[in-house]
């Protein structure tokens, strides 16, 4: 038997695994939810497959994403980082992803988590969109804006409305599953 599968992932092996194991998934710890929001500044502009054969990459140089860490490197860090071929090195975005780690820091500070921040703006409760072909999703809605707008305020760097709803997509805010993709009722 056949498994229906979002066609944007099919085609490639490890598409397909983020795909089947992660993409849409609910998240709600603080580090996973930080790691989403790095690769998905770094992924600004390119392709999320580039971003997905870099990860392991990313994670050594960014020392496992952990936050705390990341919010205090200073410039021989950003040097090496700069330097390092197995990442994308933009050094904007380098930059903002130490001020978002900062910044995450400060929101957790306020509302307890990251989590409880940003899982406010779906009430907690992900957001089940019902389209046949994964084509019909939005890159972006009026609830992505408000969010990104939100974060900038917060001090965010490379959240834009469209980076942040592939946020929530990835994070399970919103299920942007094919409804016969047989991921759709899992998440």
């Amino acid at each position: 038997m056949e498994v229906h599968k979002c066609g944007w992932c099919l085609g490639n092996d490890l598409y397909e695994a983020y795909h089947d194991e992660e993409w849409g998934v609910p998240v709600k710890d603080d580090p996973t939810l930080f790691e989403f929001l790095v690769l998905e500044t770094f992924q600004a502009g390119l392709s999320w497959l580039t971003i997905l054969k870099k990860r392991e990459n990313f994670r050594k140089a960014f020392d496992n994403f952990e936050y705390n860490k990341i919010a205090t490197y200073q410039q021989p860090k950003i040097d090496t980082l700069l330097k390092d071929a197995g990442i994308i090195r933009n050094k904007l975005k380098i930059r903002a992803t130490i001020t978002n780690a900062q910044a995450f820091i400060e929101v957790q500070k306020e509302f307890g988590s990251f989590s409880k921040y940003i899982w406010g703006f779906v009430k907690d409760k992900p957001i089940k969109n019902s389209f046949v072909d994964y084509r019909d999703a939005p890159a972006k809605t009026s609830l992505s804006d408000t969010l990104s707008k939100d974060l900038k305020k917060r001090g965010f760097k490379f959240v834009g409305s469209t980076v942040v709803y592939a946020h929530m997509q990835a994070t399970g805010m919103v299920n942007d599953h094919e409804v016969n993709c047989f991921r759709y009722d899992e998440v």
